[in-house]
């Protein structure tokens, strides 16, 4: 996932400003034995327009955990590093973290390399690493290990929910388009694999899998215009998406055809589409501001009361991070690895979307955290999620009997 530019430079600037390196080494004044220590690492300068947002839910759910006396009479104290979307940085910090500054466990991770980086630095180092946002199934199935657990929906449950929606759909002639890395190749072979099992008539016109970050919008879509497609699967984001999209806009790709793209209806990537976002996409993302029941709107008055902004997907995100540490200690009454590990096994929690509890599951460390679905439409002259609904995760998960054979190492 990339920073935003543009009209997007003032957020970046400000997120590297907010996030420069004496905050990201602050620390609080406990002693060490009256402190859960957690060592987060993510891309802060590297993709700040997610990760902002993220860090200051963070900073908040710690100050309301420990307003209220901590977890167990112990206050959390988070370690920030940042990585700046380099694998390589993201293991020296965790190293460091642990090592060096003794952390109780290790979390964060946005994109999907670097979590698969921190999952196996965990399993060589017997520390838990619970990631918060990486997207590949990897993390979890082929590449899984009992060290690792994931907060966020991933890849096959997010597919698989918008082909729900795609199989829907009149379209045979699909045309597919991903950044060049394993979560766009791992999504575009999902939704090839789900369609085509609902869909046995469809068929694959055209895939194009620019580079992450570096899109040559005007090539792409005029490359997807050629196989003539009836609908188009889209993974790009960020800065990606908003050339994707005007590009696409100028010459007609969108017009009398369908679109189903993931992460689109995310404030992160459709606010800075503004006036040009698109409408009728059917998307994944977060609508913030039409959830309404009291534990969002609690959780959102906070976020703005605070920082004077709306909430992100990243601040959802960062908040059941939070929660899910303070329940995973609680429950294991203890700090100790082993403890961790069997209290995340099983570990249920409130969604603070009020839709539901979360479960990560002993299977695979995989957590039902879900999705909001839906269309994307313009209000105002901005992009928002309209006609949407909320996916359990669960129910977009293979069996824990079929996790066995996606599993390479034992839970």
């Amino acid at each position: 996932m990339t920073a935003m530019i543009g009209r997007r430079g003032i957020l970046a600037g400000a997120a590297a400003g907010a996030l420069a390196a004496p905050a990201l080494l602050s620390r609080s004044s406990h002693a060490q034995g009256s402190v859960i220590k957690i060592g987060e690492v993510n891309s802060y300068t590297a993709q700040p327009a997610f990760l902002l947002p993220y860090r200051n839910a963070w900073t908040l759910a710690v100050e309301q955990i420990n307003a209220k006396g901590g977890v167990g009479g112990k206050m959390l104290e988070t370690i920030h590093r940042d990585d700046g979307g380099k694998p390589e940085d993201a293991v020296r910090h965790a190293g460091e973290l642990v090592n060096n500054e003794k952390v109780d466990l290790l979390t964060g991770g946005f994109l999907s390399n670097i979590g698969l980086a921190l999952g196996s630095f965990a399993a060589q180092n017997k520390k838990l690493y619970m990631a918060s946002e990486p997207l590949t199934d990897a993390l979890v199935w082929s590449q899984g290990n009992r060290y690792t657990f994931r907060l966020r929906c991933s890849t096959y449950m997010q597919v698989a929910m918008l082909v729900e929606e795609a199989a829907k759909l009149p379209a045979k002639k699909w045309a597919l388009v991903a950044p060049n890395y394993e979560y766009g190749q791992s999504s575009v072979r999902w939704f090839k694999e789900l369609l085509s099992k609902a869909r046995p008539d469809v068929t694959y016109v055209a895939e194009q899998f620019p580079a992450l970050g570096r899109i040559d919008a005007g090539a792409t879509v005029q490359a997807l215009e050629s196989s003539k497609p009836e609908a188009i699967f889209n993974v790009t984001f960020g800065a990606d998406l908003t050339n994707f999209v005007r590009q696409g806009n100028t010459r007609g790709l969108f017009e009398g055809r369908a679109v189903v793209s993931m992460l689109t209806g995310e404030p992160e990537y459709l606010d800075p589409l503004g006036d040009e976002a698109p409408e009728g996409w059917i998307v994944t993302g977060y609508p913030w501001d039409q959830i309404n029941t009291p534990s969002h709107t609690a959780f959102r008055n906070a976020y703005k009361a605070k920082f004077n902004a709306e909430p992100k997907l990243g601040s959802v995100v960062a908040w059941e991070s939070v929660q899910s540490i303070a329940a995973a200690v609680a429950k294991a009454g203890s700090t100790e690895t082993e403890a961790l590990i069997a209290a995340y096994r099983g570990l249920t929690f409130p969604n603070v979307f009020g839709m539901g509890d979360i479960t990560f599951r002993a299977s695979d460390h995989q957590s039902t955290m879900g999705a909001f679905v839906g269309k994307t439409a313009l209000k105002g002259g901005k992009g928002v999620m309209a006609d949407w609904r909320y996916a359990d995760g669960a129910k977009y998960l293979p069996s824990d009997e079929a996790v066995k054979s996606l599993r390479t190492a034992p839970v």
